[in-house]
């Protein structure tokens, strides 16, 4: 049950469905003969616990799916259903919650506060939730401890590596034990050999927690960890293929 703002609760719907839905969506950034057309019909199903790549060229719709998966926008026409959820009828507090209780977040950039330790990082979802300081500091301390970091709890973003500090904003992504996880270009900044090292560390929480990954990607070789890739052009999804067994 997720609480509404405003009205009556928003209920889950059947659990039998997909846990994400999209039905002819589209997406339309301005009016006239200016209107640009990002997303021009798509649809699209994803299963609970699947791990997505998704993959296009600029332009190509993904970025936009994305922020729409994310809550972060709203359809201009068709369907969006989380857990049967009609997400395109909520208002922008009732997305807010959605967000809080269902999804985490990672990006290319990190994203983390320079000044504060890993520890304080990882804790900042739960402080915005309002949870006690003891109940926040033992929730970071476990996802810290799930991404191999625990022994580096009180290092600021700056004494770690590129790797860590994504494995940092890995760990305030799951802090709250989403349902879903949106990576956008997780591996952008790193290396190969972290990048492998961030990939098999999304894989083992997909596999090993049941997390929904969702990753948008320009790199075939981390795209082959997803079991599905989706190819985005032209603001369509023009291709779904299963991806050959990720790399152990």
């Amino acid at each position: 049950m997720l609480p509404a703002s405003g009205a009556g609760p928003v209920a889950e719907g059947k659990t039998d469905e997909p846990l994400i839905a999209l039905r002819s969506v589209t997406k339309v950034y301005g009016e006239g003969p200016t209107a640009f057309a990002a997303l021009k019909g798509v649809n699209l199903d994803i299963e609970r616990g699947d791990f997505i790549a998704i993959m296009g060229p600029s332009g190509s719709g993904k970025s936009t799916t994305m922020n729409i998966l994310g809550c972060l926008d709203v359809p201009t026409a068709g369907t969006f259903r989380f857990k049967g959820i009609h997400v395109e009828t909520l208002n922008r507090d009732q997305r807010a919650l959605l967000r809080r209780k269902y999804l985490g977040f990672v990006f290319q950039g990190f994203n983390l506060l320079a000044r504060t330790s890993a520890l304080e990082n990882v804790e900042l979802p739960l402080l915005y939730r309002g949870d006690e300081k003891q109940a926040r500091r033992e929730a970071a301390m476990a996802a810290l401890d799930k991404v191999g970091l625990k022994e580096w709890w009180d290092h600021t973003p700056g004494e770690l590596s590129g790797g860590q500090q994504q494995r940092v904003a890995i760990a305030r992504a799951i802090v709250t034990n989403p349902e879903v996880l949106l990576a956008d270009e997780p591996t952008g900044n790193l290396d190969s050999e972290r990048s492998i090292e961030i990939m098999q560390l999304l894989t083992s929480l997909n596999r090993d927690s049941g997390i929904t990954v969702l990753m948008v990607t320009h790199e075939p070789d981390m795209a082959r960890f997803a079991h599905t890739i989706i190819h985005f052009k032209d603001g369509l999804v023009d291709n779904i293929e299963q991806s050959r067994k990720a790399p152990a």
